[in-house]
Formats: structure tokens, sequence, C-alpha cells
């Protein structure tokens, strides 16, 4: 196999400047276009006449189920890209196929278990996450089909991680763009047009998502991909496949909690502030995470670079590559913090223009968001441990912020202060520092050990020739 890069990029040779920008600007705008499809797909349910809104909250309450789907194949694609990058860098492109063979065989098993057990246990799951008596019958019409569609979900965001690792940002794009744009147009057809409502959306999201994955496995299989889905590479092999299951468990842990903590504030807003509370703890949700599909847009755009750079030892590039990414991420992080902290009501107003809601909400983003201005240290080290293959550490500090301290403290820190509802509040960022130092400290002890390590490498090197 002739051992280029993509027609985009040369991820060992280009100017890191310009690398990042070509590979975080498409990703940025696949999170964006992700997120604005989601938002569209709910705005058209939510005007179905006469059932609108509970139609809205049974589609809301499988909310935390898809994403739990999604985390899987953050499991097996995020685990496997950028162990496939580091192979790359170290010109050993079959055994990077052999990786994307067995995330390609591990992602359909999953989908086919989680498509059984979202089935069986629907009914149990969606009770859990919320539903009730009139919004049950809408959620399991919705779930119902887009279980169905769970293989399509595992392939998309699954092999999609693959093309991104290989430097074609622009495919990567295209694989989100192609679902979005089509799911966009179709939600209407099915939803008003063919008088299918809930169960329009889910077929709509289905077809999309399908697309979409076809989209991804025919670039895998055709001239311009450097990576090749091969039938040789689908047999499952313990050692290629665990290696990159242990590293997808920090990005899985970071997306299926999500649903957890949404449970806790929610459990603990309307113990001690009411409906209201949980209202603007459902739009500050919503702010911080259009917030921060920028940042992690460009922290995964930029993680191709240090991974392949790291299976070359290059630690030049390495390095300029991570200065760049944490440079870029503070200064956008340092923005959004200026705008929460200055101006909440440009955020907050997107949102809801209610009379009651509206001076509660900006109250309690200036708190919620305090953390923001160091969020982009926290995000660049962690998704940097990921592009170095650093499974232990980076799990234990997905655990760490949320499950370690963000939950307790959201119970916890009410006992403390008067003000129950904003020490709950308080909670988000008292662990967005505690997180960011630990994450921190852990990454200049590790990047020194890696580097050194590196320029050894590059001396023996040196010596051979």
């Amino acid at each position: 196999m002739k051992l280029k890069m993509s027609q985009e990029v040369d991820l060992g040779k280009e100017p890191v400047g310009r690398l990042l920008f070509i590979l975080a600007v498409p990703t940025i705008l696949s999170q964006i276009v992700n997120a604005l499809y989601n938002m569209v797909d709910r705005m058209y349910i939510g005007h179905i006449p006469e059932v609108g809104a509970a139609a809205l909250t049974g589609v809301g309450v499988c909310f935390p189920i898809i994403m739990i789907v999604s985390a899987f194949a953050y499991l097996v694609g995020m685990g496997g890209a950028p162990r496939a990058s580091i192979l790359m860098g170290k010109k050993d492109n079959k055994g990077a196929e052999k990786i994307l063979g067995n995330c390609f065989s591990a992602l359909f098993i999953t989908s086919l278990l989680l498509t059984i057990v979202v089935l069986v246990f629907k009914e149990l799951l969606l009770l859990l996450f919320g539903a009730s008596e009139n919004t049950l019958p809408y959620a399991i019409s919705y779930i119902n089909i887009y279980a169905i569609g769970t293989i399509f979900v595992q392939m998309t965001l699954g092999l999609n991680a693959f093309i991104s690792a290989q430097g074609f940002s622009k495919i990567s794009m295209l694989t989100v763009c192609i679902g979005a744009v089509t799911n966009i147009v179709l939600d209407p057809i099915f939803i008003f047009g063919l008088d299918m409502g809930v169960r329009g959306a889910a077929l709509a999201t289905v077809l999309s998502q399908s697309i979409s994955a076809v989209w991804a496995i025919y670039f895998l299989v055709g001239k311009n991909t450097i990576l090749k889905l091969k039938k040789e590479n689908f047999p499952i092999s313990k050692d290629v496949l665990l290696p990159c299951i242990s590293l997808g468990v920090a990005p899985f842990i970071m997306q299926s909690t999500e649903s957890i903590l949404v449970l806790c504030f929610n459990s603990s807003l309307l113990q001690y502030g009411g409906d209201l509370a949980v209202g603007a703890m459902t739009i500050l949700s919503s702010c911080m995470q259009f917030a921060m599909l920028p940042l992690q847009g460009l922290t995964q755009g930029g993680q191709p670079i240090i991974s392949y750079n790291y299976g070359a030892n290059n630690s030049e590039r390495v390095k300029k590559g991570f200065k760049l990414i944490l440079l870029s991420s503070l200064i956008y992080t340092s923005i959004i913090w200026l705008i929460a902290m200055f101006a909440p009501q440009l955020m907050v107003m997107i949102f809801t223009n209610d009379a009651d809601l509206v001076p509660l909400t900006v109250w309690a983003l200036r708190i919620y968001m305090a953390g923001m201005i160091v969020m982009g240290a926290q995000v660049a080290c962690q998704q940097t441990f990921i592009a170095f293959a650093k499974p232990k550490i980076s799990t234990f500090l997905a655990l760490f912020r949320k499950i370690i301290v963000l939950i307790p403290l959201i119970y916890l820190l009410p006992t403390f202060m008067e003000n129950d509802v904003e020490a709950v509040f308080l909670a988000e960022p008292i662990a967005d520092f505690i997180a960011t130092t630990t994450t921190v400290i852990l990454f200049i002890i590790t990047i020194k050990k890696l580097l050194k390590g590196m320029r050894e490498k590059e001396k023996q090197k040196e010596i051979k020739h």
C-alpha cells in the first residue's frame, strides 16, 4: 500500500496551524449542524396539531436513551480511531486497517444487542427517564422505530471517526451534513404530509442516518481512502479490539453520563426551586451544550495531528500541535465566559422571553458558567490524553469531573449554603475548577515523560543513521 496521507492534508509535514484549521473547522461545523438538526426535529414535533406539547415531551424522554446508544458508538469509534492514527504515523497501515475492520464488526454486533435491549426494555427505560401516562405512548412510538435504526447510528458515528482520523475532514463533515439535510427535508413530509406524527419524525431520523452510514461505508471501501474496510479484517481479535475499547471508555463515559447529570440537577432543583428552577436548568444545559460544541470540534479535529505525529515519534510537531490546540481552546472559552458574565441575556433570550424565567436564568447562568474560562485547558488536555492512547488517565478524568466531583456537589452544597438553588448551580463551576486543576497537573507530569521518551528515540534513530 502506498504510504500517503489524504488528498486534503499531510498530517506529518504540513504546517501545524494550517492542519488544525483544515481539520477543526469541518469538525466544528459538523457538531453544530448535528445539534441544529436535532433542534429542528423537536421544533417540528412541537408543532403537531393538538398533541404537540405531549409529543415533544415524549420524544424528550427518549433523549437519554439516544445519548446512551450514541455513547456505544463513541466507545468503539473514538477508541479505535486515535489508535489507527498512531499506527499510520508508524507507517503501519495494515495494522490500522485491522483496527478499522475489528471496530466495524464490533459496531455491527453492538448495534444488534442494543436494538434487542431497547425493544425489550423500552417501557421500563422510558418510565425511568420520566415518561408519564400521557407521554409514554408518544415515547414508545418514537423509540420503536428509532431502535430499528440503531445499526445506522452506530455505523455513522463510529466509522466517521476513522474518516476524520485519516485527515479527510471534509468527507467527515459531509457524512453529518448529508444526514442533517435529509432529516430536515423528510421531517415535515412524514410528520405533516403523511400524517405520521412522532413515528414520522423517527422514520425521518432513521432514513437520514442510513444514508449517512451508506456514505461512510462507501467512502471506506472506495479508492480515495487510505484505510480500507476489508473482509479479512472483520474477524474480531481481542489483541486488536480490547485496547480500542479501553481507550474508548473515556468518551463513552463523557457521553453516557450526560443523562445522569440531567436527572441529578433536575431532582435537586425541583426540590429546592420548583418547576421554574428546572426550566432555568434546561436553558442552562442547552447553553452549555452549544458553547461546548465548537470546543469539542476543535479538540477532536486536532486529535489526528497529535496521534499521527506521536506514532511518527515527532516530538516537535506534537508540542506545536498541543500548544496551538490549548491556546485556541482557551481563547474560545474566554470569549464565551465574557459573554456569560457580562451579556448573559444574549444566550438566555434565544430560548425564552418568559417574564419570570428570564431573570432567574440570567442570574443562574453567571453562576453556572463561571468556570467556563478554564474549560479550554480541561478539554484540550483530556482529548490529548485520548490522542496519546492513554486509556487509564482519560477514563479516570472522565469519571472524576462528573461522577466523583460534580454529582456529590449537587447534593452536598445545599446543606452548607443558605440559598439552596444557588448552591446547586454553583456545583458546576466548582467541579470545573477542581477537574481542570487535576487534569492539568496530570497532563504536565505525563507530557514530560512522553516527550523525554520521544526525544530519546529520535537520538537513537540519528545514531543508527
